[in-house]
This record gives C-alpha cells, structure tokens and sequence, in this order.
C-alpha cells in the first residue's frame, strides 16, 4: 500500500506518454473532417480506406517498394555502424598506440559537432570524390564503416573498462588471437551495449528525413520518410491526412518491433552505462 501513490503517478505518466501514439492510431481510421474536429483517439467507425489508399501512393510505386528502399538503406547502415564502433572502440579501451590521446580528443570532439553542420561538407565531398555515386544509397551507408558516431564509440570504451584484462590475458594463453579475444571473449561481455548501438541507429536511419533529401535525386529510390512528404503539396492543402498517418502508423511498426526484442537489453546498458560512465 505505500507503494500505491508511485504506481498511481507512474500509470498517470505512461497514459499521458502514450496518449499521442494512440490518438496517431485512431486518427488513422478518421476522416479528415474527425482528425481535425476531435481530440478523442476513438473513430466514429474503423475504416481501412485510408490504409489502402495511402498503401497506393501518389507515385507509380506502392508504399512497399519505399519500405525495400528504407530497409536497403537502414539494414547495411546499422551492421556497419555497430561492427566499426566496437573495433575503434577495443582499440581505445585495449591498446597503446602513437597518439592513441590526440585521436580520442578528435574523437569526442566529433559528438559536439550537431549532424546537420556536416551534411554538406560530406555532400561536397562525395561531388568531388565519386560524383557518379551521388544518387545511390553508398553515401548513405559507407561512411558508416568509420564508427563516424562518437557517442556510441565512448559508450562501447566504457563497457570495455567494465571487463577486466584478464580475460584478455586468459584468451591469449589459450591461443586467442586479438580478433577472437574480441569475438569470442569480450563481446559477449558487451552484448546489451551493442544492442543498444544497433537499436539506436535502426531508429535513427528510419527516421532520417534530410540525409536521404539530400543525396537522392530519384522518386524510385527514395525511402519511406520522402515518400510520405510526396504526399503532401507545395501548399500543404488539399491531402488527406488520415493517408499519411496511416502510412506513418505502419512505418512506425519496425521501429516498435525493434525497441520491443531489444528492450531488456536496451534497459540494462543504459544503466550499465550510467554507472560506469
């Protein structure tokens, strides 16, 4: 019973934070007419017209191909971020190198610089490099294989302090070579931080509206976050509302799958990571 206040303000909390989710789910079965003259979550009626026609587009391709087109985008960003970060990371937290404390000053100073600021310095050169790869998704992924994050490589260098050397030294007598230490020894020491890297930019690249903006040209190839702006006009009148949200409800489907599996995982390397941090 002392508890009860606490379980009475955390269930407040949680229905006020998950009211917007639901009111976007309800919307999506409204007329434009509801969304706008209602603030009830609950339609009048469920109707799967705005599902159908939304899955239908403007364009001559349907949602699903903008889905294949994001998933070709989100998938190879994810591996290559998550294996690249915990590399650089190992070598930070595990070994000495020539200016090993100029680098990681250089690495850090990266996570104060705000993403938008490099957008077109990458642009430029990618224009300059290789301008025939400009209208594919390589500029979108490759740097990607350059643990270009810093935030995630200085949470992986605190979960690596976490695991003694020891085990390092154990591996190496028992005929580890440096790769395997790492594969076999002190990544599944550092599995919830890895998960929570590869969460992170799942949910990142998904939501990434003005990278994909900026280096596709072509309605085809574009991912589901242009997509769902082609529906909207230069105006911003004359759509239907109840179109986009439903798109957006089932483009949030992958993201809330991956928050879901990862979730425990998720949870604990961010606590983790606040102790040792």
């Amino acid at each position: 019973m002392k508890r009860l206040p606490v379980y009475i303000i955390l269930v407040l909390i949680s229905i006020v934070m998950l009211y917007p989710l639901l009111w976007l789910f309800g919307a999506s079965f409204k007329t434009n007419d509801e969304i706008f003259g209602s603030m009830g979550f609950l339609p009048k009626s469920f109707n799967l017209t705005p599902y159908i026609k939304g899955w239908e587009t403007v364009t001559p391709y349907t949602m699903g191909h903008y889905f294949i087109n994001t998933f070709r985008i989100v998938l190879p960003k994810t591996v290559f971020a998550t294996i690249s970060s915990v590399l650089v990371a190992y070598g930070f937290a595990r070994f000495d190198f020539p200016f090993k404390r100029v680098a990681f000053l250089l690495l850090m100073g990266t996570m104060l610089l705000p993403p938008i600021v490099t957008i077109m310095p990458t642009y430029l050169m990618w224009s300059r490099v290789a301008p025939e790869l400009l209208d594919t998704y390589i500029p979108l992924t490759l740097p990607s294989l350059f643990a270009c994050e810093g935030m995630f490589v200085f949470m992986l260098i605190q979960f690596f302090r976490t695991v003694p050397k020891e085990f390092d030294e154990a591996a190496r007598i028992d005929g580890c070579s440096t790769l395997k230490t790492l594969v076999f020894v002190l990544v599944p020491c550092i599995r919830p931080a890895i998960i929570s890297i590869a969460v992170f930019t799942f949910l990142w690249t998904m939501n990434d509206f003005l990278d994909p903006l900026i280096f596709i040209q072509q309605v085809k190839d574009y991912p589901l976050s242009l997509a769902l702006r082609l529906s909207i006009d230069s105006t911003g009148q004359g759509y239907e509302q109840n179109k986009i949200i439903a798109m957006s409800v089932i483009g949030l489907l992958p993201s809330i799958a991956v928050f879901a599996l990862a979730q425990r995982k998720f949870a604990g390397s961010i606590t983790v990571g606040g102790l040792t941090g």
